[in-house]
């Protein structure tokens, strides 16, 4: 009995001791309380699950985002970057409703506002691979790539190929992967680009002993830089199942957004990339000219204006979430959300309940068919409230949607890798593009709205008279929302 009252006595010590730290360690109260309630709830299994995917690496300096070890260089590069972005602010293409927005990713991330780029907007694989491959053909000095999910299957072999291509042909390849994301790739594949002269660097690459922090911290991102001028962001991975063309196992019609830009935005993706590879490739790179051909510059300014607006466990903020609690502020008449994963949090439920009560138009696309049965019940329990408030939901019923994708007004519209979700706003490393565009905002909407044809509108009255069981069930996993 003893021995049993000395354990117990230890464990309740131990927790006590967790539960400090999380209360330490968590900048969201709402977070924090997951976190307790599972440690407490769930003996032993709770706690081991903080301390491997919980503990904040925000405050511990994991990453460096200096590429410049000339800080007297590195001062009048982002000197430079803040007065061409001040340039094109006050050139008049850019509406006075969203000058501070401007500001603030300028002023948190360092990213300028710039113009002169040309963009094209990608619908699903089909259309995002050939419009690739053809710019990786045409490379003339160096092809960077990063991202999350690279599949070693008909697409990410096609793309593997072209890259050994240009790398035998004298051009600069680059290719960074998730460790996590990209796990099924295998050491033949890589084994195979490295020989034929791709430079290759997992992202974090996952060990057993330091696997908590490893697992937990993602590299979401989508990135690819040819040449230093033309580059592509969004939602979609290397991989078959983004292709509705390709045989598929589940048959399941994927519908995603993407985005190339020819045009000075791709400097922020460039520095990006160079960041994350000097944080995870052994052969480190530093700044030079050769990899910023369209270095902002004052020059006339002319459409279409981008702004790159990224965060992570680098950021000192959570940039990109705030990014878009701004842009759904700045809304006058309406926001147009898709996403595949919606767990907001209380302050971007807030942001949309007072932009519905004040009368702007708000509609939420999510999935029919979801990956994730615990991450899309947590979501529905949000949508009780929303209904309430006025807020149109609709779900996609023609096979699984992955955009991610807001649309605010007419002119103001986001594309990128970011989910709405505590994941992609605290955690993971991620990235969007801010489009101050009327004409690929109008693309946008149509696309939205066609999107609408193939789902079914929530009615807030079926939804409301569920079954109690129903709402008490996923009230209970929005308690976890913050840790899924």
């Amino acid at each position: 009995m003893k021995w049993v009252l000395l354990f117990e006595i230890v464990y309740v010590v131990i927790i006590l001791l967790v539960i400090f730290r999380v209360l330490l360690d968590t900048r969201s109260g709402v977070k924090a309380l997951a976190y307790i309630l599972f440690i407490i709830l769930i003996p032993f299994v709770g706690m081991i699950f903080y301390l491997f995917f919980g503990v904040n690496y925000r405050k511990r300096k994991l990453y460096s985002r200096k590429i410049v070890e000339d800080e007297a260089l590195r001062q009048e590069i982002l000197y430079q970057a803040r007065n061409y972005s001040e340039q094109v602010i006050h050139s008049g293409l850019l509406s006075s409703d969203y000058h501070n927005m401007a500001r603030f990713i300028q002023n948190t991330s360092t990213s300028p506002l710039t113009g002169n780029n040309s963009l094209k907007l990608l619908l699903n694989g089909e259309q995002k691979f050939p419009v690739l491959l053809e710019a990786l053909e045409n490379a003339k000095s160096h092809i960077h790539l990063e991202y999350y999910i690279y599949e070693n299957d008909e697409t990410g072999n096609s793309i593997a190929d072209m890259l050994i291509k240009k790398a035998q042909e004298g051009i600069e390849v680059r290719f960074m992967y998730d460790d996590f994301g990209s796990h099924a790739l295998g050491k033949n594949f890589i084994k195979r680009l490295e020989e034929n002269g791709v430079q290759t660097a997992p992202f974090y690459k996952i060990k057993w002993y330091t696997f908590a922090s490893q697992l937990n911290y993602r590299n979401h991102r989508k990135i690819i830089v040819i040449d230093g001028k033309k580059s592509f962001i969004g939602g979609i991975n290397i991989s078959d199942r983004y292709r509705n063309e390709v045989p598929k196992k589940d048959n399941l019609y994927w519908r995603d957004t993407h985005l190339m830009i020819d045009g000075p935005s791709t400097f922020y993706l460039q520095y990006l990339f160079l960041c994350d590879w000097n944080f995870s490739a052994k052969n480190k790179l530093q700044f030079k000219p050769d990899y910023f051909p369209n270095y902002p510059e004052e020059v006339a300014i002319e459409e279409e204006l981008v702004q790159i607006v990224s965060s992570g466990p680098d950021s000192k903020l959570p940039v990109i979430f705030y990014s878009m609690m701004k842009a759904i502020g700045s809304a006058k008449k309406q926001v147009l959300m898709t996403t595949p994963y919606f767990i907001p949090g209380e302050s971007l439920m807030d942001s949309l309940i007072i932009a519905a009560k004040s009368g702007i138009e708000i509609i939420l696309l999510i999935p029919g068919v979801s990956d994730s049965m615990f991450v899309n019940s947590a979501a529905r329990s949000y949508y009780t409230e929303l209904l309430r408030q006025g807020v149109r939901i609709f779900e996609y019923q023609k096979g699984f949607v992955h955009a991610k994708v807001l649309i605010v007004d007419d002119v103001l519209s986001v594309v990128g890798s970011a989910n709405l979700d505590y994941r992609s706003f605290d955690l993971n490393f991620e990235v969007n593009a801010m489009l101050y565009s009327k004409s690929v905002t109008d693309k946008l909407k149509k696309s939205f709205y066609n999107d609408l044809e193939h789902s079914r509108e929530i009615n807030p009255t079926d939804w409301l008279n569920r079954p109690k069981y129903i709402h008490l069930y996923e009230k209970m996993l929005r308690l976890f929302a913050p840790i899924l």
